[in-house]
């Protein structure tokens, strides 16, 4: 009884990854080279091209200093139908999101 309700619960759980509307990667891949967390933009631009749109979001204050750091999202793609979203923060790369193209 045990066993059958954990895999119940890990299909729900394998299901709603599978068709969820976004995805978090630690690396994007971009022809041959691989673009990671923590990248700067110049060295993601060199190596994925420029992005099809750039948005500012805003400013963050940084967890130790008192400094604003830039937020700011560019989005590649569409690939196969997917969206690739990157956010820096502080001229670092941050997160990698990979969305289903509306």
């Amino acid at each position: 009884m045990i066993m059958r309700s954990l895999s119940a619960i890990t299909l729900i759980a394998l299901t709603a990854g599978l068709f969820g509307a976004s995805a978090q990667a630690d690396t994007l891949r971009c022809g041959s080279a691989l673009v990671s967390l923590g990248d700067r933009p110049f060295e993601v631009e060199r190596k994925c091209g420029a992005p099809v749109h750039r948005d500012p979001i805003g400013y963050t204050l940084g967890s130790y200093e008192r400094r604003e750091y830039m937020i700011e999202e560019w989005v590649y793609g569409p690939s196969n139908g997917m969206l690739s979203i990157l956010r820096f923060e502080g001229n670092r790369l941050v997160a990698i999101e990979r969305r289903r193209e509306r």
